[in-house]
């Protein structure tokens, strides 16, 4: 007999239930998608056409010497003997040394990870906030004022990368009202309000994208499940506002809100890049860069890694939570 898990419906509708077995494709396509990626990331920087064992001897050596590097650095084997000795490696947590400092992989992206998962974690609920409370309240009062200036500032700030609004939120908050720094990081370690007023710049300019899609995504796909019968057949029971909207309808309509906020998980991270340029930030990204002005070959394969795994651990929970909420998210599956 196959397990269900299953959750109240909505007014009106049949309930709904979603056998253990439809997880699997939500569990099982992130492995698949990680072990490709995990080859063509190793296999970017095996092929390359440049030389670490030159790049660390510098000009002066001899082909014996750069023979003897490679061989150090376990260059002269097969690609897949590489290539699995690697993968077995970071399954460990042991992501090799660099190149050029010797450091253990992992001890430098450990000291950085934690600046990009602060970031990326106050953004992406700046998002949900932001983006959430904005299209419910546009959807509420659709036609409105609100409703015309939410959709007008949502799509206007769909077109602005992180960096342009990074740049204009300095101007405004650093350089003419002087509240908040143009730059720099201090550890959450060292309290959540001086940490705050270092964060919030970045994390802001991280977020306005991915809030503005979730506003257009929640706005429209909740004005059309408030016109649905249940919700009126709910209203004639007299169940209140709050009720059929949090308990029914926003439950229904979170499903676009939701695949919005999963592609907006590598949109974070990739505009850290420049983000962490402008705001002088100690995190994944500048240490990316450093590897790659140096062709620090495992370094740039250790951060691609582990930013892969953290993109498809947050892919995979808002897919767990898209076949637990809502029907079509189960249907999909």
């Amino acid at each position: 007999m196959t397990a269900t898990l299953d959750r109240p419906a909505a007014p009106g509708k049949a309930a709904v239930s979603v056998s253990v077995p439809a997880v699997v494709p939500a569990l099982a396509t992130p492995v698949v998608v990680f072990l490709f990626s995990s080859l063509l990331t190793f296999g970017l920087g095996a092929l390359s056409p440049s030389n670490p064992a030159a790049a660390v001897l510098g000009e002066t050596a001899t082909p014996a010497d750069i023979a003897r590097m490679n061989h150090e650095f376990g260059l002269d084997r097969p690609f897949v003997v590489q290539y699995l000795d690697w993968l077995g490696s970071a399954f460990t947590g042991d992501l090799g040394r660099s190149y050029f400092t010797t450091i253990p992989v992992s001890d430098s992206i450990f000291a950085a990870l934690p600046v990009d998962l602060a970031l990326a974690g106050l953004a992406m609920l700046l998002a949900v906030l932001l983006g959430g409370g904005a299209g419910i309240l546009a959807a509420l009062r659709k036609g409105s004022r609100f409703d015309r200036a939410v959709t007008l500032v949502a799509s206007a700030l769909g077109t602005l990368p992180p960096f342009v609004i990074g740049i204009g939120l300095i101007v405004i908050f650093s350089v003419l009202l002087k509240a908040l720094p143009a730059g720099g990081y201090v550890p959450l370690e060292s309290g959540v309000g001086p940490w705050l007023r270092f964060a919030i710049l970045p994390a802001l300019a991280l977020s306005l994208d991915t809030a503005a899609a979730i506003a257009r995504q929640l706005r429209t796909s909740l004005v059309a499940q408030l016109g649905e019968n249940y919700v009126t057949g709910a209203v004639v029971r007299g169940l209140g506002t709050r009720r059929v909207l949090f308990g029914h309808a926003l439950r229904n309509a979170i499903g676009p809100a939701l695949t919005v906020l999963g592609v907006g998980v590598p949109t974070v991270l990739g505009g850290a890049v420049v983000t962490e340029k402008i705001f002088n930030l100690p995190g994944l990204a500048r240490l990316t860069l450093q590897a790659a002005a140096q062709h620090d070959v495992p370094v740039i394969q250790g951060t691609l890694l582990v930013t892969i795994t953290v993109v498809l651990v947050c892919n995979t929970l808002i897919n767990l939570a898209l076949l637990r909420l809502t029907p079509q998210g189960r249907r999909s599956s």
